[in-house]
């Protein structure tokens, strides 16, 4: 697990179990109200993150069954299609699925 940075905020936890998260940290991990988060205990610690489904692009977050995976991460046909042409010779080197 990375090490994590504390950032000094306390919340209190309402008696439906909810915590607000600061708006400064929602703007900083891309949250909004239609967010999803996952939520697991890890080495005595509540982790959350924000939720991402397998073959969701790591750039535009689109759902794309036919996802490129690369390097532990997936990219939709169309940001590679703007990656590629950034690199002319790079949609020879499409990784194999």
């Amino acid at each position: 697990m990375k090490k994590s940075k504390s950032t000094g905020i306390i919340r209190g936890i309402d008696n439906l179990g909810r915590v607000v998260l600061p708006k400064e940290l929602r703007t900083a991990m891309d949250l909004t109200a239609d967010s999803k988060v996952e939520i697991f205990a890890e080495d005595g610690a509540i982790v959350m993150r924000k939720y991402l489904p397998r073959n969701a692009c790591a750039f535009c977050g689109a759902v794309a069954q036919d996802a490129i995976p690369f390097e532990g991460r997936c990219i939709c046909p169309s940001c590679w299609a703007r990656i590629a042409a950034l690199h002319p010779q790079g949609e020879e080197e499409k990784p194999q699925v």
